[in-house]
């Protein structure tokens, strides 16, 4: 695994160049006429435009390519990912289910994911699914983008290593990686790997306020990591792109990689965490206590 650098920080106005491009960051505007290199500005929105200013998402990429340059989608066989709860019958009994084994024929990330259980509606943006994945291979010549909300991803087994469009991390088990709505990204493995995904639609994952416990404690914002760009300029014949679009599983091909972006700045990232730097504030034996700030 690569010894990567982050830009450290929760829901934090960000950014990063790669340095092989220097004052590629356009200075003083988003969407010059001619950007820096000749590259191509576009909009990441993760919330709508109009969204006032403390709750509005967004980043500005500056790419090689386009990222619409592609042929149209398709579908994509994906028989693990449920989202039609409706076409289950309800069981009032207690449920359980067997581990999943590690797959014996090559599977990939995307293809071992499978649905444990959900409910609301991806085209309604409203509720969640939880997910398994199970995997042994890297995803070669193969990027994955959910449309319909963010994934939390919680590595049981085996640590990932996780290209987006914003650069590379490293998630390895009592981490966490949030791969947030729209955002393209590819797992590589260093060994045959595990986990869990909890999936929230129409919702983005934020910090709880900490009431009376005071200032500290919890999650600390600094403790979250964000990648710094990181482009590979690649011609790559029928490089897929699957797409989760309302419950439903699509691919188009593109003739090169979706990780050209040489500079990116904004609030709309992913991000990881390291769950031992949480910070319990007390042992609960019998009951809840509370602590006051004085």
């Amino acid at each position: 695994m690569e010894n990567l650098k982050y830009l450290s920080g929760f829901n934090s106005e960000f950014s990063s160049e790669d340095p092989r491009c220097p004052e590629s960051l356009p200075k003083g505007q988003n969407s010059p006429q001619v950007c820096p290199y000749g590259l191509y500005a576009e909009q990441l929105s993760g919330s709508a435009f109009t969204a006032p200013r403390s709750e509005n998402k967004r980043t500005w990429l500056y790419r090689i390519r386009p990222s619409v340059k592609h042929r149209p989608f398709e579908k994509f066989f994906n028989s693990g990912v449920v989202s039609n709860w409706d076409e289950e019958d309800p069981d009032p009994n207690q449920l359980k289910w067997k581990p999943f084994d590690i797959p014996k024929v090559k599977t990939d990330f995307v293809e071992g994911i499978n649905t444990i259980c959900g409910a609301g509606d991806p085209k309604l943006k409203h509720g969640l699914a939880i997910h398994v994945y199970s995997c042994n291979t890297d995803m070669l010549n193969r990027a994955f983008s959910n449309s319909d909300g963010d994934f939390l991803i919680v590595p049981q087994k085996g640590t990932l290593s996780i290209k987006t469009e914003f650069g590379k991390m490293t998630v390895k088990p009592n981490e966490i990686a949030v791969i947030q709505q729209g955002m393209r990204f590819t797992v590589d493995l260093a060994e045959p790997s595990m986990g869990y995904i909890l999936e929230v639609f129409g919702q983005h994952f934020t910090l709880p306020d900490l009431g009376p416990i005071g200032a500290n404690g919890l999650a600390n914002p600094r403790d979250f990591l964000t990648p710094v760009a990181c482009y590979e300029d690649s011609d790559v014949k029928n490089y897929e792109v699957v797409v989760k679009y309302q419950g439903r599983m699509f691919v188009c091909r593109m003739d090169h990689s979706p990780f050209d972006v040489v500079a990116w700045h904004g609030n709309y990232v992913p991000y990881k965490y390291d769950l031992g730097k949480f910070m319990v504030i007390n042992s609960v034996s019998f009951d809840h206590c509370v602590s006051l700030d004085v």
